[in-house]
């Protein structure tokens, strides 16, 4: 089983090469340490699972993910993060994922890459026990019906989709301020505390 790893932290990522290694089943093709080198490794190594941390300088691991699966559906990523945020484990999901667990938790490492490889899908203990909540669909929400403008609907979905309000700006030509009015109205009017709040709502009502 060949297993690429991209962490931006060096020494952490030594450290997962050194436990996945003990194991004589699996072949480490690789390390990187941003999401633009989790795409380039993985067009080069094509390896059975790629284990990846979320948050990284440069692109991150989710955003790299939702490219390589784009183009490699059946692509097996495990993200591996220090961070249980709704939000991230939400985006985790939809991109296609087929798991999410904590790097604390180093002796699910191995079992964790292992089920991922098997075609399964795998979540730590912190995160199986937030999923009933987060992902629990809702029936189909009317947002013009609740003042909703298609502007601010697309704001909606770039939040989502993890994008700060800058890259939000930058991407739908509008100033950064202007993104942090639309998104201050939109989290009125759906009664919403915040982006976390909006994006677990998104992918809740999302058809």
């Amino acid at each position: 089983m060949k297993v690429l790893i991209v962490d931006d932290d060096s020494l952490v990522a030594m450290s997962l090469k050194t436990i996945l290694s003990s194991d004589e089943e699996i072949e480490v093709v690789g390390l990187g340490n941003d999401g633009t080198e989790a795409i380039k490794l993985y067009e080069e190594q094509k390896p059975d699972v790629l284990l990846m941390d979320i948050r990284m300088s440069g692109m991150s691991g989710l955003d790299a993910g939702s490219e390589i699966l784009s183009k490699h559906n059946d692509a097996k990523i495990l993200y591996l993060t220090t961070f249980n945020d709704d939000e991230y484990i939400i985006r985790a999901i939809s991109i296609g994922a087929k798991g999410y667990i904590i790097k604390q938790d180093f002796e699910s490492i191995i079992p964790a890459v292992k089920t991922v490889y098997k075609g399964q899908s795998v979540f730590g203990n912190a995160i199986t026990e937030k999923l009933p909540d987060i992902i629990n669909k809702k029936k189909e929400f009317d947002y013009e019906a609740h003042g909703i403008t298609p502007q601010e609907k697309e704001i909606i979905e770039e939040v989502a989709r993890g994008l700060s309000n800058k890259e939000i700006a930058d991407k739908l030509c509008l100033s950064e301020g202007t993104v942090r009015n639309y998104l201050s109205n939109v989290l009125r009017k759906l009664d919403l505390r915040d982006r976390t709040n909006l994006a677990i709502f998104y992918y809740q009502n999302k058809n």
